[in-house]
């Protein structure tokens, strides 16, 4: 629905009989909400608008709007919770559970296919077909998308779990959650990590402190898992702006500049109001997440498994004819050798002086020799039969992660691009591409990076790619990303292209 963007139609603000209407129809569609609940969710004196919009394909929508975030929105006369509500609320729909890579297919557009839906020990939860339902991936239990039911509970078993199981209506990052002043949410969150660090991180006896130390080494690890702190997109843009605000607004810090050019924290108002009233929030370290199991029908990640596969050309054709595999039948490697074996055999084409040699007749010749080969060679020995016919098809590979159906591509597999760029006179940035090939998620990746070495680290979209993400970080990090990657993720090496780039360690004196 919202996978392209949407043209607003109107923005107004609601009226206080359209509020107290839209709490009662809040409260009857989703009953496990309580009063206070629908009260912090709708306030009676906050700023609420009603946004009606056109999605793509014209269907009108209306959004409710609080300070800007998206709350609820009504299609066809039905209310949906946007996955903002969900996350404060993330066990009022009926929860579906799949795998990350199957993600981007839903911000995508795609709708949740049963193949997909890991099914619990607890099993699936009980619905009728147009329920509305969440989906969630796991190791998290925080929905990322909304849609209704494509058929019952019921009927999803006695198919097979085969065919649509959730029709998708809002996903995370599609254009309704983009709807939000970003810049807001940034600076409660730097804010959030501020008064984290300050108040389990800092002790009295490390003042002065750098503030380049303050952010690398206390803030970042304050960050929330899921959720990556990023000075550049809030309003301050600087770390010194923000801590001038800090100073200046919140009389929290006191920062002084000890060194020419360089600011450090001098003094902490530890009876600060702010501070001391300050809960810091319950959150886990995304790669802690992955490094164990979960609970009911979650694991922790796995590497897909890759496997080279070869396409029959049309060159190739007469050869595989009498075992009925036209031109396209995509074969393993084994499955080649037999059917050539059993071509060899049916034809009586070996050499009856030598085994080890393969006579060649009229279909071998137009199929695997060259022209100039025609009138020399009479015969091929089995392994050099093999490999020419192998090398005269089309490499393809198959993918398959746990849970997900097979997917089949023609050509090599991309491996998972490492290198370092230049951004400025003298700094590095270190760029890694194609991590959604091998299922994992980019955002996940980068926080984990960001936690181990302390840099900052953005994402940003690949020219020309609508599914992919680049992630970069500060600095020549290739030793702790191929860890990550080999270690931690279990990728291959021979998946993962650019580790000859890390930074050579130099001689002891």
């Amino acid at each position: 629905m919202f996978a392209r963007p949407f043209r607003v139609k109107s923005n107004t603000a609601i009226k206080g009989s359209d509020r107290r209407k839209l709490k009662a129809d809040i409260s009857a569609a989703f009953p496990s909400l309580s009063a206070d609940d629908v009260s912090e969710l709708v306030p009676n004196k906050e700023e609420l608008n009603v946004v009606k919009v056109y999605a793509h394909k014209g269907d009108a929508v209306t959004l409710y709007v609080l300070h800007k975030n998206p709350l609820f929105f009504e299609l066809e006369k039905r209310l949906y919770p946007t996955v903002y509500v969900l996350w404060r609320y993330p066990n009022l729909l009926p929860t579906f559970r799949t795998w990350t890579p199957v993600l981007q297919k839903l911000i995508g557009g795609a709708d949740l296919m049963l193949p997909g839906v890991v099914v619990p020990s607890s099993g699936l939860p009980d619905v009728k077909q147009g329920n509305c339902c969440a989906v969630t991936v796991v190791n998290n239990r925080a929905p990322v998308a909304v849609g209704t039911a494509a058929v019952s509970t019921a009927e999803m078993c006695s198919l097979g779990m085969k065919g649509r199981g959730v029709c998708v209506v809002h996903t995370y990052m599609d254009n309704l959650w983009s709807y939000p002043d970003f810049t807001e949410i940034m600076d409660a969150l730097l804010f959030q990590c501020f008064l984290h660090a300050l108040k389990s991180k800092v002790k009295k006896s490390e003042l002065p402190l750098l503030t380049s130390t303050f952010l690398r080494n206390h803030m970042f690890s304050c960050c929330p898992s899921g959720k990556q702190l990023d000075i550049k997109k809030s309003s301050y843009k600087k770390l010194s702006k923000f801590l001038q605000a800090m100073q200046q607004q919140h009389n929290l810090v006191r920062v002084k500049e000890l060194t020419k050019g360089v600011e450090s924290i001098v003094e902490v108002d530890w009876k600060n109001q702010a501070l001391r009233s300050f809960s810091a929030p319950e959150g886990i370290d995304d790669e802690a997440v992955l490094m164990q199991d979960g609970g009911e029908g979650e694991a922790p990640y796995n590497p897909p498994e890759i496997t080279t596969l070869y396409s029959v050309s049309a060159r190739l054709g007469p050869l595989f004819l009498e075992a009925n595999k036209r031109k396209g039948a995509v074969l393993q490697p084994a499955e080649v050798r037999s059917i050539v074996t059993e071509y060899v055999k049916n034809n009586e084409l070996v050499d009856e002086n030598n085994k080890n040699y393969v006579t060649i007749n009229p279909t071998l010749c137009d199929c695997l020799l060259e022209k100039s080969e025609y009138q020399e060679v009479q015969s091929l020995k089995w392994d050099d039969l093999f490999s020419r016919t192998l090398g005269r098809m089309q490499e393809c590979y198959q993918v398959v992660f746990p849970g997900l159906a097979p997917v089949t591509r023609k050509g090599h597999i991309e491996p998972i691009d490492i290198s370092v760029a230049s951004r400025g006179s003298n700094k590095k940035v270190t760029l890694i591409k194609n991590l959604e090939v091998y299922g994992l998620d980019p955002a996940v990746v980068a926080t984990a990076l960001q936690r181990r070495v302390q840099a900052s680290s953005v994402l940003q979209p690949i020219p020309g790619s609508k599914d992919k993400v680049l992630v970069q970080i500060q600095g020549n990090q290739i030793h702790q990303v191929g860890n990550l990657l080999l270690d931690h993720y279990r990728i291959p090496r021979k998946y993962i292209q650019g580790l000859e780039k890390a930074p050579k360690g130099g001689k002891k004196k």
